[in-house]
């Protein structure tokens, strides 16, 4: 009986969630039992939260609830979708949170305002609300802004960084200048098919087209004066030379196909960050996290480790 209802909890819990049970199978009954249900509190679930900054922000968190918080921060426009092909991935001992960003998927939209400074301020308004001390954050493309961002300006709440697709600023950047006219001329609702052509054009290798539909419904959700306001946001701010301030140990991960940050962005990330490490992905793109899901995964849990 102790047998059949571990099993019946094993087969509710989520495959992020069964990633660690392996060992449990060579235990007793009682083992078994016992890391079913730790691993059943662990599934993902979506919650709400409203912050002092004024935003109720939407989240994903998967995990136990004892373990390791690292937060995820999506790009540009997305949500925690972003991470859809990574975090089944992530064993359990993670304690996982991927934020919807302000003005972004099921969060709020305020009227204003989006500069990096807001972003960053509601993650740490997140963690304080939470109780998180310290986290590592992961951070695509405006979210990787976001988190370096948040590690200059509270260095000591980060454990570690990860800065996928990455740059150093967006500023006098040649992609997002270029993209800047037609994200100007939005008008709501947004067209479909400037979001999935912005969308598509992020990768370099075939993803899901499951995947990249969620991404355009994703997208669909922002009022056209987010997608204004987020990224002038990116393109007025520079904070490169306080990069220097970062304490947490930092892996950087580029796609040798990126779209908006090329190889000498990437130099400048690592050499203005003291304790970091640069990973190139060959023929991958700005969304490599896509591209290549299992590689990212074990390069990020690798370095978290």
């Amino acid at each position: 009986m102790k047998m059949f209802k571990a099993l019946l909890l094993l087969a509710l819990t989520t495959v992020a969630c069964t990633s660690e049970l392996g060992d449990s199978r060579n235990g007793t009954d009682e083992d078994s039992l016992g890391t079913a249900t730790q691993a059943l509190g662990c599934a993902p679930d979506i919650h709400r939260v409203t912050l002092n900054t004024g935003v109720t922000l939407s989240y994903l968190e998967q995990g136990d609830r004892d373990g390791e918080p690292v937060i995820f921060l999506h790009g540009y426009s997305d949500s925690h979708h972003s991470f859809d092909l990574n975090l089944p991935l992530l064993p359990s001992r993670y304690h996982v949170y991927a934020l919807d960003q302000r003005g972004h998927g099921d969060s709020s939209k305020p009227a204003c305002c989006y500069t990096q400074a807001d972003f960053a301020g509601d993650v740490i308004a997140f963690m304080d609300k939470l109780g998180i001390h310290k986290a590592s954050l992961v951070g695509h493309s405006m979210g990787s802004l976001i988190a370096h961002k948040v590690a200059v300006n509270a260095p000591n709440r980060i454990k570690k960084l990860v800065l996928v697709g990455s740059g150093p600023t967006l500023v006098g950047n040649p992609g997002a200048l270029s993209f800047a006219p037609d994200v100007e001329a939005l008008t709501d609702p947004v067209d479909p098919d400037f979001v999935y052509a912005f969308q598509s054009s992020t990768f370099y290798r075939p993803i899901p087209s499951s995947y990249l539909d969620t991404a355009v419904s994703e997208s669909l959700k922002l009022p056209a004066t987010v997608w204004q306001q987020a990224l002038n946001g990116m393109l007025v701010e520079d904070h490169t030379s306080d990069l220097h301030r970062i304490k947490a140990k930092t892996l950087i991960v580029w796609g040798d196909q990126d779209v908006f940050f090329d190889a000498a962005a990437e130099q400048t990330l690592d050499t203005q960050i003291p304790h970091s490490k640069l990973v190139v992905y060959p023929q991958t793109g700005h969304g490599l996290h896509a591209e290549q899901p299992a590689k990212f995964v074990k390069d990020l849990k690798n370095f978290l480790d």
